[in-house]
């Protein structure tokens, strides 16, 4: 048993050695992920290559999931360093990486991005509610006996009456982007919430009022989950599919370019991309709030959502430039106040948050298990 637990050692030993001696033959930092930390990666990355000694990191813009999936897949110069994401990592994903030898990921949450339904500025500007954003791109929506019918809504004027009459056309994320998985919960969830059937069944803990709130809104019995918010949140993140939304991809500015191009459009998108072509197109006002930069940092636009990244503590010592760069992203002059990166608009976390997260880059902290 003894010899058995040695050679054990030895191997995982050797594993580790070799996955930091592979590491070592790279010599950039390799990052992937969120389209819409990208672009903030970006600026740090050139400005982090120009003011040092090594090489600008690689960036790839493969959105949240996809960043995850590739980061968490394991250790060593075949995988990247750090991936982006436009929201928290998953307890699923935290456990894929856990699987794949991934076991120490520091967790840096960089800023706060507010997610915009925005249209040419040639075209009026729209002004949405929640329940508004719900009815017109759920899969289902109540019908006028309650129960949930598959979306009839063709233009945004049958969804609101003060809303202008034109065709329902969205251009927004795939599934694997997390300003997806950030829109489905706050945008789409909080219009759901609207109707007092779905808001129950979202409260729910109990399993005969649950089954009965799914009989009273017409919900399969094969969805049922002893927690009422599962089977509410299968309902509102439920995207329609008949060609009213148009999932175009991970790259937010070939949305923008679409929306020049047909002025009936609305493309789902952040704010960066927003403040960067407010030129060209413009935010709709969601519950009364435009999408500013004030209304994001002070949480009243109800729309917006935390930006992170994940570094891979192995690679940090055998990668060369992963340290500096973490340093470069937590300065005060990048993600301060005053910092570059508020230039490209992100919005800046407060300075006990930013104090926080570059101590956890600093020593290279582990995030807990969630």
């Amino acid at each position: 048993m003894l010899k058995k637990s040695l050679v054990l050692a030895a191997l995982s030993a050797t594993m580790v050695y070799g996955a930091a001696e592979a590491a070592a033959a790279r010599d950039y930092v390799s990052i992937v992920g969120s389209s819409t930390v990208y672009p903030f990666a970006t600026v740090v990355a050139e400005q982090f290559g120009k003011t040092t000694s090594y090489k600008t990191p690689k960036i790839e813009s493969t959105g949240s999931g996809g960043g995850l999936k590739l980061f968490c897949a394991g250790v060593g110069v075949e995988h990247p360093d750090i991936t982006n994401a436009s929201r928290r990592m998953k307890k699923s994903e935290q456990e894929n990486c856990a699987k794949h030898g991934v076991t120490e990921v520091v967790e840096i949450k960089v800023g706060y991005d507010g997610i915009v339904l925005a249209n040419s500025k040639a075209a009026q500007s729209l002004e949405l509610s929640r329940k508004d954003i719900f009815l017109a791109l759920a899969k289902q929506v109540p019908g006028a006996d309650g129960k949930l019918i598959d979306n009839p809504y063709q233009t945004w004027k049958q969804v609101n009456p003060a809303l202008p009459n034109i065709k329902i056309e969205v251009l927004g994320p795939p599934p694997t982007s997390g300003t997806r998985d950030a829109f489905s919960e706050l945008a789409m969830e909080g219009g759901a919430k609207k109707f007092d059937d779905l808001k129950a069944l979202r409260a729910s803990k109990d399993e005969a009022e649950i089954k009965a709130l799914m009989a009273k809104l017409g919900i399969p019995e094969s969805v049922f989950n002893k927690k009422g918010k599962k089977v509410f949140q299968a309902v509102a993140h439920a995207i329609r599919e008949d060609g009213a939304y148009i999932e175009a991809g991970e790259n937010d500015n070939l949305i923008v370019q679409k929306l020049e191009a047909n002025p009936n459009a609305v493309g789902v998108f952040g704010f960066s991309f927003l403040d960067q072509n407010a030129d060209k197109v413009q935010g709709s006002l969601v519950d009364g709030k435009a999408p500013t930069f004030e209304a994001i940092a002070d949480g009243s636009y109800p729309v917006s959502r935390p930006l992170y990244f994940y570094v891979k503590k192995a690679h940090a010592g055998a990668v060369p430039g992963i340290e500096g760069y973490l340093a470069e992203f937590t300065s005060e002059r990048a993600w301060g106040d005053e910092g570059y990166l508020a230039d490209k608009g992100m919005i800046p976390m407060p300075a006990a948050e930013r104090a926080k997260f570059a101590a956890d880059a600093k020593n290279l902290t582990p995030m807990e298990a969630l």
